[in-house]
């Protein structure tokens, strides 16, 4: 056998992973292999591998005799719709893509390579966890790993997909990364499984029900995304990285667009319900002003009441922080506000302007909120907000009410822009609890107190539940009809585009967490 034919055979071995049997195994799972996933998301013929060579050095529990190919991980570089991207894959056919030293060492060496270049990092999870084998040398490992996820947060895009299992220490490296996705009914993520709590707490509960797909998606907000197979999930992730820069040197790509930028939309002029307790979906809205109504929605299923998502204005990628009145009236509360906290420093760290839609009653009320610390977790959106210095733009739609009003980007925050359409009301709070306040007195000793207390509410509306008080103070810059709102938004961006601006030295700030 000659050399060049020794070598090729050599990656063929390694290319069949833990061999067909696995590899049927893996399929009848509904699950791609991992080679079978990378060469989904780059394009055709740019994947380049690093380390397939690479094996472990264990030798305890006859590890010695124990062959790896790949060492349970595939990894290297290649192209995604025409940008570089650093990527791995575990392998479950290997090991159950398990993680010993040098998986780690892989998986390291790429995180190193993507924050050198300045390109994003995509981690494709399917792994039996730590290899109890190799015991603290897999710990150490991983360690390695958090610590350069920590190292490359806000300086370039991770994104995370779990797609097999992923449980003990394992999670943290995905729960550290910018974006988890996960896949329904074949992903599952924990820090301790269903047998564990059996033994230790005598809950009973399912691997789907403690960590899957929906779990996460929609009760612990640690994943964003859900999709419903590999093909779909990697999709998703290009989709995603299209409004992405590749660093937080760079801007997003721009796309070209054949939706008008000074389209009028006057759907929009009668869109609001006269009723200002009747909801409406602020989906339409978005639909209405963004590009060809396109948009990313993020953790679509974990708090309604708000809306994170990625849009584009004229070609250009926008963060849009919205509150939603058909859930809970569109107020504040714990989760909401972690959750747009959050797209906020993202959207900041990557340069992506942010536009905040509001209309908010206030920030949800009772003892449970309370007691769960939402004045801390509300703090994180004035945090948020105060800090980014990227583009902030603000259109009141509706009510705008008290503390929610400022936490939702108002001047004070650093909103360059504040835009109202005609129905916005902007006051402390609503014109009847205002009422019941204000004018106590006067209703109490009133001949009618029913026709008095509706007479103040009428007064108070006239006064304050509309946007031109706000307007004539200086704290709205235009009141603009509804219908004219997408090319003002454009307008307005454009001439943001070349903002500047410097925050006082320091190592950190230190966010309410």
């Amino acid at each position: 056998m000659s050399k060049m034919e020794e070598l090729r055979q050599r990656k063929e071995e390694i290319q069949k992973g833990g061999g067909t049997k696995r590899i049927e195994a893996q399929h009848q799972r509904g699950k791609l292999t991992a080679r079978e996933r990378l060469n989904l998301l780059f394009d055709t013929g740019t994947f380049v591998e690093l380390d397939a060579f690479v094996v472990h050095r264990s030798t305890n529990f006859n590890m010695a005799e124990t062959e790896a190919p790949g060492e349970g991980v595939v990894t290297g570089y290649g192209m995604v719709d025409d940008r570089l991207v650093y990527a791995f894959a575990q392998d479950f056919t290997v090991l159950g893509g398990s993680l010993g030293e040098y998986h780690a060492e892989k998986i390291v060496k790429v995180q190193d390579g993507a924050l050198k270049v300045g390109a994003p990092f995509v981690g494709l999870n399917d792994s039996g966890g730590a290899r109890i084998q190799e015991g603290v040398n897999a710990l150490s490992g991983f360690g390695k790993i958090f610590y350069r996820n920590t190292i490359s947060s806000g300086v370039i895009p991770q994104i995370s997909a779990i797609m097999g299992p992923c449980a003990g220490g394992a999670v943290y490296s995905p729960a550290i990364t910018d974006f988890v996705f996960m896949v329904d009914k074949t992903s599952q993520m924990f820090i301790t499984g269903p047998q564990v709590i059996k033994t230790v707490t005598g809950e009973d509960v399912s691997a789907e029900e403690l960590g899957g797909a929906m779990t996460h998606n929609s009760i612990s907000g640690v994943a964003h995304f859900m999709a419903s197979d590999d093909e779909d999930c990697i999709i998703q992730i290009k989709n995603l990285l299209s409004y992405l820069p590749s660093n937080n040197m760079e801007t997003p790509p721009a796309y070209g667009t054949d939706d008008d930028s000074n389209r009028l939309i006057p759907e929009l002029d009668t869109f609001i319900p006269d009723n200002p307790n009747k909801p409406y979906d602020v989906y339409d809205v978005i639909r209405h002003l963004a590009d060809n109504g396109e948009f990313c929605d993020v953790q679509t299923y974990y708090a309604k009441n708000m809306v994170t998502c990625f849009a584009r204005f004229n070609g250009q990628s926008v963060g849009i922080i919205a509150n939603q009145p058909k859930v809970l009236a569109g107020c504040l509360d714990i989760n909401a506000s972690d959750k747009a906290a959050r797209f906020i420093r993202r959207c900041d760290a990557f340069n992506i302007p942010i536009l905040n839609i509001v209309d908010v009653p206030g920030f949800l009320p009772g003892t449970g909120q309370e007691y769960g610390g939402i004045i801390r977790h509300g703090a994180k959106m004035l945090y948020a907000y105060s800090e980014a210095t990227v583009p902030k733009v603000t259109l009141i739609t509706r009510k705008a009410y008290g503390g929610a009003y400022i936490g939702m980007c108002n001047k004070e925050l650093g909103a360059d822009m504040v835009f109202a359409w005609p129905s916005a009301e902007i006051a402390v709070m609503g014109p009847e609890g205002a009422a019941n306040i204000v004018f106590k007195n006067d209703i109490s000793k009133a001949e009618d107190p029913v026709t008095m207390r509706q007479e103040k509410i009428e007064g108070y509306k006239k006064q304050f539940a509309n946007p031109y008080k706000a307007a004539e103070m200086g704290y709205v810059d235009d009141i603009v009809e509804p219908s004219t709102t997408r090319p003002r938004l454009i307008s307005a961006f454009d001439m943001l585009a070349s903002k500047r601006q410097s925050l006082p030295a320091k190592k950190h700030g230190n966010i309410p967490l």
